[in-house]
């Protein structure tokens, strides 16, 4: 299956306010702070685990351990992805963190995309990427992000996280990048004429930061 959705109801519920137009900003910055824990704890289920014994005050228990929790990396695009990885980072709390800022530029009805900052930690074989940004759109933004992870280093696994993604957007990434795995909370089946996801939630910065 080439994306994954998090169909967990609470999830579900969380998109459906962020769908909302009459939801506020404070409230939708709350939402996908809460909707990138959920998400986090869904990719934490595809982790190895082990047996460990250990002990309680009172006796010997057997337990889990999650492999390579202390191996993730979080690249968030900004600013959009500011609070889906502040929940993401919730699930993860010894992730190493990544910056990478793009714009977007239209010329002649063509959508572009620039990096004008980008700071990714040093990438390892053994490394989980995730990769955050709400919408997975035209896939331009996200390839360009991709392209700054593997400048840092080939991952052992790259996950690309999103709220909302198109079928346009999986096919590009997945066509350069065949082992990545999608993560996202609903497939959205068109774009505007101005790349924007119909129906959407509208412009995720805008709205996360009341702009």
């Amino acid at each position: 299956m080439p994306v994954r959705i998090i169909d967990h109801v609470y999830a579900q519920y969380l998109l459906t306010k962020l769908r909302d137009k009459n939801t506020g900003s404070i409230e939708f910055r709350k939402g996908l702070v809460r909707l990138g824990r959920i998400i986090g704890y869904e990719l934490a289920k595809t982790f190895p685990v082990r047996y460990v014994e250990i002990e309680t005050p009172l006796g010997k228990a057997v337990g889990v351990d999650i492999i390579g929790l202390d191996k993730v990396v979080i690249v968030q695009v900004l600013r959009a992805a500011m609070p889906l990885v502040e929940g993401l980072v919730k699930a993860f709390p010894q992730a190493r963190l990544g910056v990478v800022a793009a714009k977007r530029r239209e010329e002649g009805g063509v959508v572009d995309v620039d990096i004008f900052y980008s700071k990714v930690p040093n990438i390892a074989e053994d490394d989980v990427v995730i990769v955050a940004d709400p919408m997975l759109a035209t896939g331009i933004t996200m390839s360009r992000v991709i392209e700054e992870v593997y400048r840092a280093g080939n991952p052992g696994r790259l996950i690309v996280v999103s709220v909302i993604a198109t079928p346009m957007g999986i096919e590009r990434v997945l066509s350069r990048w065949p082992s990545a795995e999608i993560y996202a909370v609903a497939v959205d089946p068109t774009l505007n004429d101005k790349a924007f996801i119909v129906p959407g939630l509208g412009d995720a910065g805008d709205r996360a930061f009341a702009t």
